[in-house]
Protein backbone atom coordinates (compact mmCIF):
# COMPACT_ATOMS: atom_id res chain seq x y z
CA UNK A 1 0.00 0.00 0.00
CA UNK A 2 2.28 2.55 0.74
CA UNK A 3 4.87 1.32 -2.28
CA UNK A 4 1.45 2.50 -4.69
CA UNK A 5 1.19 5.67 -3.03
CA UNK A 6 4.86 6.74 -3.66
CA UNK A 7 4.48 5.56 -7.36
CA UNK A 8 1.66 7.97 -7.64
CA UNK A 9 3.78 11.23 -6.35
CA UNK A 10 6.82 10.30 -8.56
CA UNK A 11 3.75 9.83 -11.61
CA UNK A 12 2.90 13.00 -11.10
CA UNK A 13 6.53 14.27 -10.58
CA UNK A 14 7.21 12.79 -14.45
CA UNK A 15 3.89 14.42 -15.56
CA UNK A 16 4.51 18.07 -14.47
CA UNK A 17 8.14 17.47 -15.89
CA UNK A 18 7.01 16.48 -18.73
CA UNK A 19 4.49 19.37 -19.33
CA UNK A 20 7.18 21.81 -18.41
CA UNK A 21 9.04 20.06 -20.99
CA UNK A 22 6.71 20.18 -23.73
CA UNK A 23 5.91 23.62 -22.57
CA UNK A 24 8.88 25.15 -23.36
CA UNK A 25 9.45 23.53 -26.62
CA UNK A 26 12.62 26.03 -27.45
CA UNK A 27 14.14 25.61 -23.85
CA UNK A 28 17.80 23.24 -24.04
CA UNK A 29 18.42 20.37 -22.81
CA UNK A 30 19.75 20.33 -19.49
CA UNK A 31 21.60 17.84 -16.79
CA UNK A 32 19.62 15.03 -16.32
CA UNK A 33 19.37 12.52 -13.33
CA UNK A 34 17.20 9.17 -12.18
CA UNK A 35 16.60 7.72 -8.83
CA UNK A 36 15.97 3.83 -8.22
CA UNK A 37 12.39 4.72 -6.41
CA UNK A 38 12.80 0.81 -5.60
CA UNK A 39 15.96 0.56 -3.98
CA UNK A 40 14.98 3.83 -2.27
CA UNK A 41 12.19 1.82 -0.78
CA UNK A 42 14.07 -0.90 -0.26
CA UNK A 43 17.10 0.85 1.42
CA UNK A 44 15.75 3.52 3.33
CA UNK A 45 15.46 2.52 6.83
CA UNK A 46 12.84 5.18 7.62
CA UNK A 47 10.37 3.55 5.26
CA UNK A 48 11.59 -0.29 5.87
CA UNK A 49 10.62 0.33 9.57
CA UNK A 50 7.39 2.67 8.79
CA UNK A 51 6.01 -0.65 6.25
CA UNK A 52 6.77 -2.61 8.95
CA UNK A 53 4.83 -1.23 11.34
CA UNK A 54 1.88 -0.57 9.04
CA UNK A 55 1.94 -4.23 8.13
CA UNK A 56 1.91 -5.23 11.88
CA UNK A 57 -1.34 -2.62 13.06
CA UNK A 58 -2.94 -3.95 9.09
CA UNK A 59 -2.27 -7.54 10.04
CA UNK A 60 -3.98 -6.55 13.95
CA UNK A 61 -7.32 -5.06 12.44
CA UNK A 62 -7.43 -8.03 9.85
CA UNK A 63 -6.84 -10.57 12.76
CA UNK A 64 -9.80 -8.87 14.62
CA UNK A 65 -12.05 -8.66 11.86
CA UNK A 66 -11.71 -12.15 11.27
CA UNK A 67 -12.09 -13.18 14.72
CA UNK A 68 -14.93 -11.27 14.51
CA UNK A 69 -16.61 -13.01 11.34
CA UNK A 70 -15.78 -16.02 12.68
CA UNK A 71 -17.97 -15.12 15.69
CA UNK A 72 -20.55 -14.43 13.63
CA UNK A 73 -20.27 -17.67 11.82
CA UNK A 74 -20.83 -19.70 15.22
CA UNK A 75 -23.56 -17.50 16.14
CA UNK A 76 -25.83 -18.44 13.15
CA UNK A 77 -24.23 -22.09 13.51
CA UNK A 78 -25.23 -22.53 16.53
CA UNK A 79 -29.13 -20.79 15.58
CA UNK A 80 -29.37 -22.99 13.01
CA UNK A 81 -29.61 -25.63 15.00
CA UNK A 82 -31.41 -24.76 17.61
CA UNK A 83 -34.20 -22.68 15.83
CA UNK A 84 -36.37 -25.51 15.74
CA UNK A 85 -36.49 -26.25 19.53
CA UNK A 86 -36.63 -22.05 20.22
CA UNK A 87 -39.88 -20.32 20.70
CA UNK A 88 -40.73 -18.11 18.56
CA UNK A 89 -39.25 -15.14 20.99
CA UNK A 90 -35.94 -16.73 21.53
CA UNK A 91 -35.59 -16.74 17.50
CA UNK A 92 -36.05 -13.41 17.51
CA UNK A 93 -33.82 -12.58 20.59
CA UNK A 94 -31.34 -14.91 18.28
CA UNK A 95 -31.56 -13.00 15.03
CA UNK A 96 -31.82 -9.52 16.25
CA UNK A 97 -28.29 -10.75 18.32
CA UNK A 98 -26.85 -12.17 14.96
CA UNK A 99 -27.74 -8.89 13.05
CA UNK A 100 -26.47 -6.90 15.47
CA UNK A 101 -22.92 -8.89 15.22
CA UNK A 102 -23.23 -8.47 11.60
CA UNK A 103 -23.86 -4.69 11.57
CA UNK A 104 -20.77 -4.26 14.17
CA UNK A 105 -18.46 -6.54 11.58
CA UNK A 106 -19.77 -4.67 8.95
CA UNK A 107 -19.34 -1.37 10.72
CA UNK A 108 -15.99 -2.19 11.60
CA UNK A 109 -14.45 -3.16 8.28
CA UNK A 110 -15.53 0.01 7.10
CA UNK A 111 -14.35 2.33 9.66
CA UNK A 112 -10.77 0.18 9.69
CA UNK A 113 -10.50 -0.53 5.66
CA UNK A 114 -12.92 1.36 4.06
CA UNK A 115 -12.14 4.83 2.15
CA UNK A 116 -11.13 7.07 4.52
CA UNK A 117 -10.50 4.82 6.60
CA UNK A 118 -8.33 4.47 9.81
CA UNK A 119 -5.69 1.77 7.58
CA UNK A 120 -5.87 4.61 4.80
CA UNK A 121 -5.15 7.53 7.36
CA UNK A 122 -2.48 5.18 9.66
CA UNK A 123 -0.65 5.22 6.00
CA UNK A 124 -0.71 8.67 5.13
CA UNK A 125 0.43 9.48 8.59
CA UNK A 126 3.39 6.76 7.82
CA UNK A 127 3.80 7.93 4.12
CA UNK A 128 3.43 11.50 3.92
CA UNK A 129 6.46 12.44 6.07
CA UNK A 130 9.15 9.84 4.39
CA UNK A 131 7.72 11.21 1.07
CA UNK A 132 8.71 15.19 2.05
CA UNK A 133 11.86 13.64 3.30
CA UNK A 134 12.80 11.93 -0.12
CA UNK A 135 11.46 14.53 -2.00
CA UNK A 136 13.50 16.93 -0.73
CA UNK A 137 17.01 15.02 -0.94
CA UNK A 138 15.89 14.56 -4.58
CA UNK A 139 15.52 18.23 -4.49
CA UNK A 140 19.20 19.11 -2.58
CA UNK A 141 20.90 16.35 -4.65
CA UNK A 142 19.30 17.92 -7.89
CA UNK A 143 20.06 21.30 -6.49
CA UNK A 144 23.95 20.92 -5.72
CA UNK A 145 24.55 18.29 -8.55
CA UNK A 146 23.37 21.13 -11.27
CA UNK A 147 20.94 18.69 -12.38
CA UNK A 148 17.60 20.23 -14.44
CA UNK A 149 15.17 17.27 -14.41
CA UNK A 150 15.12 14.03 -12.07
CA UNK A 151 13.23 11.14 -12.95
CA UNK A 152 12.27 7.78 -11.28
CA UNK A 153 13.32 4.84 -12.81
CA UNK A 154 9.82 3.09 -12.61
CA UNK A 155 8.54 6.22 -15.22
CA UNK A 156 11.84 5.69 -17.63
CA UNK A 157 12.21 2.70 -20.45
CA UNK A 158 16.20 3.84 -20.20
CA UNK A 159 18.82 5.69 -18.47
CA UNK A 160 22.48 5.58 -18.73
CA UNK A 161 23.75 4.77 -15.06
CA UNK A 162 26.45 7.50 -14.88
CA UNK A 163 22.95 9.47 -14.47
CA UNK A 164 21.68 7.20 -11.45
CA UNK A 165 21.87 9.32 -8.47
CA UNK A 166 19.85 6.88 -6.13
CA UNK A 167 23.39 6.59 -4.03
CA UNK A 168 23.31 9.83 -2.96
CA UNK A 169 19.76 9.95 -2.51
CA UNK A 170 19.99 7.04 0.12
CA UNK A 171 23.10 8.38 1.47
CA UNK A 172 21.74 11.87 1.98
CA UNK A 173 19.33 9.51 3.68
CA UNK A 174 20.79 7.75 5.77
CA UNK A 175 22.55 10.62 7.72
CA UNK A 176 19.44 11.46 9.25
Amino acid sequence: MIRGKAYIMFAIMVIMIFAILTSSGQAQMGKFGYVDSDRVFAEYKDWTKAQEEFNTQYKAWDDEAKEMQIELEEMIGEFETQKLILSAEKKKEREAAIEAKRQSLDAFTREIFGPGGTAERKNNNLVKPLLDKINAAIEQVATEGNYDFIYTSSALAYAKKDYDITDKIIELLSEE
